[in-house]
């Protein structure tokens, strides 16, 4: 061993936290927990009827058990709200009536209200439980905090636990928190950072309800248990799709408030959706039983996720939306709130197993039917002779092949997993799950449930009851831990930050929606299938829209410009990229492109790599125009973000993609290791005359283009074709093809974007051949074309 008192401390630490779960499994002890929110809705619809059934199903077994409501509100009014919650408890239906009347007797005796306000409050707590547990003659096995309250609260409260409420030596300690973690990375760092400085990650359980509703739960066993028949179906090369689905029926009244904070991305897809393409996209480890095995696979699959843009994703809002927020949040008469109650968003991960299979969540309010589902179609490539009416399930390859784990209601009602009989017959445990009977007239997915080998739960279970007894036990894999969570948190910022002022579609709500919401995917872009309609509320997306306008065509500095909003905009240099791609294979058999790095051409590699695909990649050669003085693979690097939005998604031949030797002998751009005349010496070789194709190019708001900047220089002119400049921007350094090169290329897009290039744009327009002040003005091919792409913002401001 290298660090043997590495391997002594982390052995001490397995050794402690097995103890801790051991003392909660086996050994004879008082648990108190205590439900924080005790009078909430939460708290009466869900929590003290888990607790109950926690109750009922460890009473007997060694346990001694008190139960403390908790909140702000006075004790005689707090009581008296608690004890109305409590009246609603009720057995199995299994159970006995009397027998559940002497159980619910002896739970309601040991549960009891208490107000916390202060530390104070705490301390006393903390005393009467110590004082209950010596007066009885018990051992303090540990305690349960629930945080049913708004994470405004938390900080407070987990000061308060730490400094006055912790149980003894040999005790555990557990607090249980419930969504949402956080409205963005940020604040979910912050969060995050507040409650680890109370408590120890071991200690905290991020409750996502859904992870224990019976479907859900099962996703992974199930895997696990049909390891044989999966394995070789569980993969891009089989799977076409795979849909997690939420749809409600009801509206966002009366949670108006919170659903303007955080719409239905953060309230549905960001926690319940997103924790749900994990199991269902994650390697399986081998022991499934393992908290932590699983924990850590979850991770990896976070981090095999594709970074999210604007066009992965769609959003709607229900026609009533913005009148209730008029109503409860009392906003002025004209007010029209941007908030999503519907979003589809198309995801990737990218990895060996799922390259290429597009995920779709989906989830929104008002919607035609209150349903939710996770499913796996798989690819259908059968040609069968006889008619369907004569097709067996068992035997035909024609029908659709999936899998259906059906997390509840819908035409179904109740939990479900669903196999098509065309695949295989699944191995589930016959204790928890039973073969569902066919149902005449019942249809699934538009087959009847006939074609499926069917599964319910013997014993439907609700989900806080299932996952109140993992806390109880000490099962940490339906919980969310701090890495996990702030690795979703890194996944969908981006995105919710460039959603943050798009105007979603209004649809009418229910059954009248009919196919408005429809969606459809091309690549990585998700859109609706139908346009948008005429406006469903007066004066909302009056804005002028892209498809208002057409590409704008006139001259910028005495050559030709091509203006159009954004998207558009990028559209049209994508074509045209791709027809001089097409032009130049056909008359020399391959196509030398120079692209330039940074923000602006993200969008375009995007649309190359997922719309064009004639483009002719396998006699490409990829060059870069200008790279920093980083490493290949840093986040700054030209090369990287080259990799990541075109590379990793088309068929370049390695050996077609040339990125400039910033990085010899483990130093960055040093003189002495001659990258430049190294790249030179490339280019000469292998592109005809030194004259690309094609060289994509920006301009920066000082009028710098590739990395030739006012204040250095060097590459405006002489015998260069390759130099290293100086950036006033960090990192400083930067290698770049000089002018010379560049104007020697036979055609020159300059792509300008965003209302920041206004003002140089308007400058550059009015000087002239002036390279030493403006680079750019210096870019003029001297025997090829020179085109200008420029959107409305840069152009007209």
């Amino acid at each position: 061993m290298k660090h043997p008192g590495l391997w002594k401390m982390l052995t001490v630490a397995m050794c402690v936290a097995l103890v801790g779960c051991l003392q909660a499994q086996e050994l004879q002890g008082h648990v108190s927990i205590i439900l924080l929110g005790a009078t909430g809705d939460l708290a009466k619809k869900y929590l003290w009827q888990g607790l109950f059934q926690l109750y009922l199903d460890e009473v007997g077994k060694g346990h001694s058990f008190s139960f403390h409501g908790a909140a702000l509100t006075a004790p005689k009014q707090g009581q008296e709200l608690m004890a109305k919650a409590l009246e609603s408890l009720s057995c199995p239906k299994d159970t006995a009536p009397s027998h559940c009347a002497r159980l619910k007797g002896q739970f309601l005796q040991l549960s009891q209200y208490r107000q916390l306000k202060t530390a104070e409050d705490y301390r006393v707590l903390s005393k009467d439980i110590e004082a209950q547990v010596e007066q009885e003659g018990l051992r303090e096995a540990g305690r349960i905090f629930y945080f049913s309250v708004p994470p405004f609260a938390y900080v407070d409260i987990a000061r308060n636990i730490n400094s006055s409420c912790r149980p003894g030596p040999g005790a555990w300690l557990r607090v249980v928190f419930e969504k949402p973690f956080g409205h963005d990375h940020l604040s979910a760092q912050q969060l995050a950072t507040e409650l680890g400085s109370f408590f120890q990650e071991e200690e905290m359980y991020r409750v996502d309800h859904y992870l224990g509703k019976q479907a859900v739960a099962q996703i992974l066993p199930f895997r696990d248990q049909n390891r044989k028949a999966l394995d070789s179906l569980w993969n891009r090369h089989h799977v076409e799709r795979v849909e997690i689905i939420m749809k409600e029926t009801v509206d966002a009244e009366g949670r108006i408030s919170f659903y303007e904070e955080y719409g239905v991305i953060r309230d549905i897809l960001q926690n319940h959706l997103t924790e749900i393409l994990t199991l269902v996209a994650m390697e399986l480890p081998q022991d499934v039983s393992s908290s932590a095995a699983v924990l850590q696979h979850k991770l990896q699959a976070f981090r095999a996720l594709r970074g999210l843009h604007r066009g992965s994703a769609v959003l709607g809002q229900y026609q009533a939306y913005s009148a209730q927020v008029r109503g409860e949040l009392q906003r002025p008469d004209g007010f029209h709130s941007l908030t999503p109650t519907f979003a589809g968003v198309l995801v990737h991960v990218d990895n060996l197993r799922w390259e290429g299979v597009p995920f779709i969540l989906m989830s929104g309010k008002a919607l035609d039917e209150r349903v939710g589902y996770v499913r796996v179609l798989f690819k259908n490539r059968a040609l069968c002779v006889h008619h369907e009416r004569n097709w067996a399930p068992e035997q035909s390859q024609c029908l659709p092949r999936q899998i259906i784990f059906h997390i509840g209601h819908g035409e179904l009602g109740h939990p479900a997993i669903l196999v098509s009989r065309n695949l295989f017959r699944p191995s589930l445990p016959a204790h928890s799950w039973t073969e569902v009977q066919e149902q005449p007239g019942l249809q699934v997915f538009g087959r009847p449930l006939s074609d499926f080998y069917a599964y319910s739960p013997v014993k439907e279970r609700d989900a806080y009851s299932i996952l109140l007894s993992h806390i109880f036990h000490c099962r940490k894999e339906s919980f969310i831990t701090t890495e996990n969570l702030l690795a979703s948190w890194v996944f969908w910022t981006p995105l919710l930050d460039s959603l943050d002022h798009e105007a979603p579609r209004i649809y009418p709500g229910g059954a009248e929606t009919g196919n408005l919401l429809d969606l459809e995917f091309n690549g990585s872009h998700l859109s609706f299938s139908q346009q948008q309609p005429e406006q469903l509320v007066p004066g909302l997306g009056s804005a002028p829209r892209p498809s208002d306008f057409r590409v704008l065509g006139t001259r910028y500095r005495e050559s030709p410009l091509i203006s159009a909003w954004p998207e558009e905009l990028i559209s049209k240099l994508a074509s045209d990229i791709e027809a001089t791609a097409v032009q130049a294979v056909r008359r020399f058999g391959k196509f030398h492109l120079a692209l330039s790095g940074g923000s602006s051409p993200i969008a375009l590699f995007q649309q190359l790599a997922t719309g064009h695909y004639g483009f002719p990649w396998a006699h490409t050669h990829l060059w870069l125009v200008d790279e920093r003085c980083v490493p290949l693979s840093d986040p700054d690097s030209n090369f990287q973000g080259l990799q990541a939005h075109l590379l990793q998604h088309v068929r370049v031949p390695y050996y077609n993609i040339h990125p400039m030797p910033v990085h010899l002998h483990q130093r960055l751009c040093a003189e002495e290791d001659q990258g430049t005349q190294t790249y030179a010496g490339e280019i000469s070789a292998l592109v005809a005359n030194s004259s690309f194709d094609l060289v994509l190019l920006g301009m920066g708001t000082d009028g710098h283009t590739a990395s030739l900047f006012p204040q250095s220089p060097t590459g405006l002119d002489g015998e260069q074709l390759v130099v290293l400049t100086q950036s006033p921007f960090r990192p400083y350094q930067r290698m770049s093809l000089s002018l010379p090169l560049i104007n020697r290329a036979k055609k020159v897009a300059v792509l300008v974007m965003g209302r920041t290039k206004r003002e140089i744009t308007m400058l550059v327009s009015r000087v002239g051949h002036e390279p030493k002040k403006w680079p750019i003005s210096g870019v003029l091919p001297s025997s090829g074309q020179l085109v200008w792409y420029m959107d409305y913002e840069a152009f007209l401001g």
